[in-house]
């Protein structure tokens, strides 16, 4: 018999006991890997092509609060802006229940000018431009609901109820999940008109966007409706923030999961090392040396977690790199990806466990004499 198979037969001499040691640390690091993944999407949002050369303008008091649409051509007027829309998200729902998709009232003329990623047929671009009640769908939205271009929909919103028909489906952007319509028509259905949610703008160049952002603030500064213009990943992560500290919500959660789980494995590794002293206790009279049975035990505790790694970490990446996403968080997240750090995690993790879950028996087997393991019972 060799040294391999001599460990490999501990660990799994109780085979019932290694099986619930391995699903239980492969379950936590599963639990661990969707929580980090899900806080590096929160976090960290996906940008489109051209997210560097957008940014948003909202009011400054708060991001409910409208804006006059007067205000469209003082921005037009601004050096290095090259095309504007307004944003009003609408929220309406659909059949009756709270839509899982957004949706915002835009300037058909300007959109393209503003969203360049944003790809459909040309004839959605010009349907889109001619008939008032025309929408467009994210991809990811129409196939969720089995949705095509020519289909009519019904929202009903806070402020009005809007009978739509899709013109065009979209795709290419972040998040393909958004609805688009035009603001002229919400201005009619609602009887509110002069008044937008945001302005949403694409600078000429990079270097244009902070004297953008301090001329716009400024243009409307001491004004009944002062603005704050950002760039769209600032506005990305301060609307995140608003949601509280979510990194730290996440990060207690993580680290109850990984205290949990180092007690049940300390203690699975201490079961399985107190039943075998009379064992041990031989191979330290035959000669086996103290570091030598530290490293069997040791070698034992890594296989365990590293077995439950390979199931937990493991299964995570195969499930959401290859499965159904949208499915799972029910559009949730447009994507969960799965990076090779999160991974590291995890087997750092794996390797934190094989190692202090040994640490308490080695010390148990080295204070051990060959006299007391003798008498002890199977």
């Amino acid at each position: 018999m060799t040294l391999g198979t001599f460990i490999i037969k501990n660990a799994l001499r109780n085979k019932r006991r290694a099986t619930l040691s391995i699903l239980s640390v492969a379950v936590s690091l599963f639990l661990l890997v969707l929580l980090l993944v899900a806080l590096r999407e929160i976090t960290l949002p996906v940008e489109g092509a051209g997210a560097e050369l957008r940014v948003a303008v909202r009011n400054k008091i708060s991001i409910a609060n409208l804006l006059p649409a007067k205000q469209l051509p003082i921005i037009e007027k601004i050096p290095g802006v090259e095309a504007v829309t307004p944003f009003t998200w609408f929220g309406g729902k659909y059949k009756g229940e709270q839509a899982t998709f957004a949706q915002f009232a835009i300037d058909p003329e300007r959109m393209h000018g503003v969203f360049t990623e944003l790809k459909m047929p040309p004839e959605g671009y010009e349907a889109f431009k001619a008939e008032r009640d025309a929408c467009i769908l994210g991809k990811i939205t129409a196939d969720k609901y089995k949705l095509k271009v020519g289909d009519k929909l019904t929202l009903e919103g806070p402020t009005a109820t809007v009978d739509l028909k899709i013109v065009a489906i979209y795709s290419g952007t972040p998040d393909d999940r958004n609805m688009l319509f035009r603001q002229d028509y919400l201005d009619e259905a609602s009887g509110i008109k002069g008044r937008v949610g945001m302005w949403w703008l694409k600078v000429d160049s990079a270097q244009d966007m902070p004297r953008v952002i301090q001329t716009i603030d400024k243009a409307f500064e001491n004004t009944s409706a002062e603005v704050r213009a950002e760039s769209e990943r600032a506005f990305q992560l301060s609307f995140i923030s608003m949601w509280g500290n979510i990194k730290l919500l996440v990060g207690l959660i993580c680290s109850a999961v990984v205290f949990t789980l180092l007690l049940v494995s300390a203690s699975t590794m201490s079961m399985a090392i107190r039943e075998r002293f009379r064992e041990l206790a031989i191979l330290k009279a035959i000669g086996f040396r103290r570091r030598e049975l530290f490293s069997f035990i040791l070698a034992e505790s890594f296989g365990l977690a590293f077995a439950g790694a390979l199931l937990g970490v493991g299964g995570a990446y195969l499930l959401f790199t290859y499965g159904p996403v949208d499915k799972i968080f029910n559009g949730l997240f447009p994507s969960f990806e799965v990076t090779s750090r999160i991974v590291g995690i995890g087997a750092l993790v794996a390797a934190m466990l094989g190692i202090v879950a040994s640490i308490m028996p080695s010390i148990a087997v080295a204070k051990m004499s060959v006299t007391e393991g003798l008498k002890t019972l199977d």
